[in-house]
C-alpha cells in the first residue's frame, strides 16, 4: 500500500498458525545424515529436531521425500504415497510428524501436482499400453510431424519440452525428459491427487507446499507457449481447498511465479489457497525504493483478501544471500543467474542480516531456508563432475545451476563433514566452513546464528502478523512501525542515518553508533 498505515489481520486462534508462522525449509537431502552414507535422511532431521524448536521456528517445509530417480532432486515422483529409501520409510515419516508436533513444530510437506517421474507406475503403464490408451491421457502424449515435435515448446530447464517415445507419439515434459507432465483435464488425475491430499492427511501433515501451482493446465494448440495460469486451474484449489478444511488447522502454500499481481491475488480467495510464496519481495535489489515497492505491493495484493503475506530471502532455487547482497547487482537476475560473478563477502554478509531483521519484522509468515540462519554463501566451484541439477546437464554446462545452495550443512568440527555425517556429503563442502558450524556459531553472540535466534524469539512475541504503518526517515531507509508498538529501521544507504525516537533497542544487525545506524543495518526498537 502506498499510504501510511497497511491494516492485516489481528492475531488468529491456533488453527490458523500459518498466519504468521515462522517456517524453516529443510532440503532433506543437505540436512542432516543419520545413517552415514553421505546423503541426509529422516533420522538425521529427528534427530536435529531440538536443534529446530531451539531455533525458535513454528513449522518446517520438507522438499520431496517421495520414492524417486532423482532426475531432479526429488521433483520426479515416483510413488505419491512412500517415502525415498535413501531418505528412509514411511513409519519413520510418521514418527517424524509425531515427534515435530511434540517439539511444537508443524510439518509442511512438497506436492508436485504437475509433473511426475518416468518410472511412475502410470507412466510405466502408459509406455506400454501404446497410442490413443486410456493410461496416455492421464498425460500429454501427441503425434508429431516425423521428427518433428507436435509444437515448439522448450523446456524450463533448457532444450525442448518434447519427448520421442519408441512407437512414434512424443509427451511434454515442461522441465527434464524423466518429469513427464500430468493431463489435468483428465478427471483420473483430479481424483488421484485428491486422495494423496488425504493419505498426507491422514497421517499428520499440516499443510501442503504445491510446486508449479500455476502451470497445471495447457493449450497446445496455442502458437506461443501457453501453460502458465489458465482460469481453470482456480477450480482445481478449490477442490484441494474442500478437502483441506476437512482437516481444521491445514493449510495450502502456493509456488506462483506470476508478474501480475492481480492475477497472483486471485489464488489467494477464501475458498482456494492459504498463502503463496511471495518472490517479488526476493527478488527485490538491496534498494529501499525497489523494497518498498515490493512490500507495498505484497500488503495490497494480500490484506483486501484476507490473506497473510509470506516473505522469503531464499531457498533451495536461488543463490544465498551471502553472496548474491555482495555482488555490484543484487536484483533478480542475479539471484537467479550464478555465474560466478565477484562479490563482496562482508558487505553481503552485513546486507543478509540487515534483509533477516527487515523480512521477520513485516506483517505476516516468514520462511528461513536451511542454512541461512548460518550465514552460508553460495558455493560456486563444485566440480561440474559433481553437479547434479538437470539445469547443469541441459544446458550444455553453461548454466551451473542450483548445487551451489544445496550443499549440506556444516553442524560442528573443523573439517568435512562437519558433523553432517559419518560418510562423504554427496556434495563438497568448502574447508572454511569450520567457522560456519552450528557449533562454531552458537555460543558466539555476534554470530549469525544468534542473530537469528534472538529475532525468531522476538518475532514470536511481538511480530507475526498483524499491520505496519511506514515512517518517514528519508529516501534511502526503510523504517515502519507494527501495531505491537516495534519499529524497524534498515539503513539502506552509504552513510548512517539517525534512528527516531525510542526507549530501546530490542535487536540489531550490526554496531550502532549511538542513535546513528550504520549503512546496510537495521535495528528493532521500541
Amino acid at each position: 500500500m502506498s499510504g501510511n498505515a497497511s491494516r492485516g489481520t489481528t492475531p488468529q486462534p491456533e488453527e490458523e498458525w500459518w498466519r504468521g508462522a515462522a517456517i524453516y525449509q529443510v532440503y532433506l537431502r543437505s540436512f542432516a545424515d543419520g545413517n552415514g552414507d553421505g546423503t541426509g535422511d529422516l533420522a538425521g532431521l529427528r534427530a536435529r529436531l531440538p536443534y529446530l524448536a531451539d531455533l525458535g521456528v513454528d513449522a518446517i517445509w520438507l522438499n520431496p521425500w517421495y520414492p524417486s530417480p532423482m532426475a531432479d532432486g526429488g521433483y520426479d515422483v515416483a510413488d505419491y504415497r512412500g517415502i525415498e529409501p535413501v531418505f528412509g520409510t514411511l513409519p519413520e515419516a510418521e514418527a517424524l510428524i509425531e515427534e515435530a508436533h511434540a517439539h511444537g513444530i508443524r510439518v509442511i510437506i512438497d506436492v508436485v501436482p504437475n509433473h511426475g517421474s518416468d518410472r511412475h507406475a502410470w507412466f510405466q503403464e502408459a509406455l506400454a499400453a501404446g497410442p490413443g490408451s486410456e493410461a496416455r491421457k492421464r498425460f500429454w502424449f501427441r503425434e508429431g510431424d516425423g521428427d518433428t515435435p507436435p509444437n515448439g515448446w522448450r523446456s524450463i530447464f533448457g532444450g525442448p519440452a518434447w519427448t520421442r517415445v519408441p512407437d512414434g507419439e512424443w509427451y511434454l515434459h515442461l522441465f527434464a525428459p524423466e518429469q513427464p507432465d500430468f493431463n489435468w483435464e483428465n478427471p483420473r488425475v483430479r481424483a488421484e491427487f485428491l486422495d494423496i491430499l488425504r493419505f498426507w492427511f491422514d497421517r499428520g501433515v499440516d499443510g501442503f507446499r504445491i510446486d508449479s501451482a500455476a502451470v497445471l493446465l495447457k493449450d497446445l494448440d496455442s502458437v506461443e507457449e501457453s501453460y502458465t495460469d489458465h482460469d481453470g486451474v482456480h477450480d482445481i484449489y478449490r477442490e484441494w481447498r474442500r478437502v483441506c478444511d476437512e482437516y481444521p488447522g491445514r493449510a495450502l502454500i502456493g509456488e506462483v511465479w506470476l508478474p501480475d499481481q492481480e492475477r497472483f491475488a486471485r489464488y489467494l480467495r477464501p475458498d482456494e489457497l492459504h498463502t503463496a510464496f511471495n518472490f517479488d519481495f526476493l527478488s527485490s535489489a538491496w534498494e529501499a525504493g525497489a523494497l518498498r515497492r515490493a512490500i507495498d505491493l505484497t500488503l495490497a495484493t494480500h490484506v483486501p483478501l484476507g490473506a497473510p503475506a509470506t516473505w522469503v530471502l531464499s531457498n533451495h532455487d536461488v543463490a544465498r544471500p551471502v553472496t548474491r547482497y555482495g555482488r555490484a547487482d543484487t536484483s533478480w537476475d542475479n539471484a537467479d543467474r550464478r555465474d560466478g560473478a565477484p562479490h563482496d563477502p562482508e558487505l553481503g554478509y552485513r546486507r543478509a542480516r540487515a534483509a533477516a531483521l527487515l523480512a521477520m519484522a513485516l506483517p505476516g509468515s516468514v520462511y528461513v531456508y536451511q542454512g541461512e540462519e548460518l550465514g552460508l554463501p553460495e558455493v560456486e566451484d563444485i566440480p561440474g563432475e559433481l553437479r547434479e541439477d538437470p539445469m547443469w546437464r541441459r544446458s550444455g554446462h553453461t548454466v551451473p545451476g542450483r548445487d551451489g545452495c544445496r550443499v549440506p550443512l556444516p553442524w560442528s568440527g573443523s573439517e568435512s563433514p562437519f558433523g553432517y555425517s559419518t560418510g562423504e556429503p554427496w556434495l563438497p563442502q568448502p574447508a572454511a566452513w569450520k567457522d560456519l558450524t552450528v557449533e562454531a556459531q552458537r555460543a558466539d553472540p555476534g554470530s549469525m546464528l544468534s542473530l537469528y535466534r534472538a529475532a525468531l524469539r522476538l518475532r514470536h512475541e511481538r511480530l507475526g502478523d498483524g499491520a505496519m504503518t511506514w515512517l518517514p526517515l528519508g529516501d534511502s531507509v526503510l523504517a515502519f512501525t507494527r501495531d505491537t508498538g516495534v519499529t524497524c529501521v534498515v539503513n539502506l544507504g552509504p552513510d548512517p542515518v539517525r534512528l527516531p525516537p525510542h526507549e530501546a533497542v530490542l535487536l540489531a544487525s550490526g554496531p550502532l553508533d549511538g542513535d546513528l545506524l550504520r549503512a546496510d543495518t537495521a535495528a528493532w526498537l521500541v
